[in-house]
């Protein structure tokens, strides 16, 4: 039971399963900071490339 016991602190104080945890959700809320960033400005960037694709074939 004593060994159980000295396990059982040894995987409280265990911290590598918590920074996965939180290298998991820092790249989590980057992702979703890309999405929207993308997301407003998609109209923007498509555009500029139609105008840029314009130019280029009426040149």
């Amino acid at each position: 039971m004593n060994s159980l016991m000295a396990v059982a602190k040894e995987f409280a104080h265990d911290e590598d399963g918590i920074t996965a945890i939180e290298y998991g959700l820092i790249a989590a809320v980057m992702v979703a900071a890309v999405v929207t960033a993308f997301g407003y400005l998609g109209p923007a960037l498509k555009t500029a490339f139609q105008d840029i694709a314009s130019k280029i074939t009426t040149s």
